[in-house]
């Protein structure tokens, strides 16, 4: 353990900003019940599916309700986005971690990754449930893989590296 607690503190700290891929922590959305999203146009709350909202729009209120502690409502939304969209799997394994199943977390994150290497928020997330586990090895092993996928200076990154070396991790 003292070996551990070793290379947690000579990572370099860095400032850690708030948010998903270097974005601020979301704003507070409409408060819509359940799954559904505010749709602008239509000044009402409705299923994400039948909103007149983008992909983007989709994905920030995913982080909303994540941010909020709605696990199962971001996790119902997640179904609105396409396949291959990079925060479906990165989501679904972030809000599974979140609900006590790091098992099937790290089975979402293993596929997002899978599916694209590229994929730092979803190897940032995966570590940070390595650290809450204790498994600062892992945790270590996915802050090196992020850096090795161009993700060096990043919120990905800098939420990693301040999780390996406090304990604390983030919940959007």
């Amino acid at each position: 353990m003292r070996i551990l607690l070793s290379i947690a503190l000579f990572i370099p700290t860095v400032v850690v900003a708030d948010g998903g891929n270097d974005e601020p922590p979301p704003k507070p959305a409409v408060s819509c019940e359940g799954a559904k999203v505010y749709d602008k146009k239509t000044k009402s709350c409705v299923n994400a599916q039948e909103s007149s909202l983008k992909t983007e729009e989709i994905y920030l209120t995913i982080r909303q309700l994540a941010y909020a502690g709605r696990y199962e409502d971001a996790q119902a939304l997640t179904q609105a986005l396409p396949d291959g969209h990079m925060g479906r799997l990165t989501y679904m394994g972030f809000t599974h971690r979140k609900l006590g199943n790091p098992e099937l977390a790290n089975l979402f994150y293993e596929q997002a990754i899978a599916e694209n290497p590229n994929n730092i928020l979803a190897r940032s997330y995966m570590g940070q449930g390595f650290v809450a586990a204790g498994d600062m090895v892992a945790a270590v092993e996915q802050l090196r893989a992020i850096r090795a996928h161009g993700g060096a200076g990043t919120w990905s990154e800098a939420s990693l590296q301040n999780a390996i070396a406090t304990g604390t991790t983030y919940n959007y």
